[in-house]
């Protein structure tokens, strides 16, 4: 898929990717900064987008780790299995309150997220980050890039520590939460 049809599937289902454009390599690296992913076993990125962020996790990934991707638009979900076709990363086309299902047990070391949740329905939002705090390793750690800073009120109900950074370099300027 083009990058000019990334950006009309993008504007064409405003309602479920909640972005204006594409995160920026600057947003990406600032993430991933709060992570060790070279060592980690199990990484889950929540709304995989164009795959901009996936490809900054799959850049730090070892070959021994795992990614698994979720993301419910079927277009972008198309794109990224051809963009990511290694044995060690699996996209998932369903929506991200079914990571339990996924994960069967195990604990993923991050999760990182661009998930909407400003715009998500309460009950869908409370389900995603009950089950991601769920599903996380005793040292795991959330990043979640969000571009609204009232959504802290919203982590703290779920997670009980949080860090809160913030980046000019994305268009619009988003803030990083990471959550343990």
């Amino acid at each position: 898929m083009s990058k000019s049809d990334l950006l009309l599937e993008l504007y064409s289902n405003l309602s479920t990717t909640g972005a204006l454009a594409f995160s920026s390599k600057a947003l990406v690296n600032k993430m991933l900064s709060y992570t060790d992913i070279a060592h980690a076993s199990l990484v889950v990125e929540l709304g995989g987008g164009d795959g901009s962020i996936t490809q900054g996790i799959i850049d730090r990934l070892s070959p021994e780790g795992e990614l698994l991707v979720f993301e419910i638009n079927k277009s972008f979900c198309d794109s990224m299995k051809k963009q990511f076709p290694q044995s060690n990363i699996t996209i998932i086309c369903d929506s991200a309150e079914n990571i339990d299902k996924y994960l069967a047990g195990r604990k993923a070391d991050y999760i990182v997220s661009s998930l909407p949740f400003i715009i998500l329905p309460k009950d869908v939002t409370d389900s995603i980050l009950s089950k991601s705090r769920d599903s996380l390793a005793p040292k795991g750690k959330m990043v979640i890039m969000t571009y609204s800073y009232h959504l802290k009120k919203l982590f703290k109900r779920f997670f009980s520590h949080m860090e809160v950074k913030f980046t000019f370099r994305n268009l619009p300027p988003a803030f990083v939460m990471i959550c343990h």
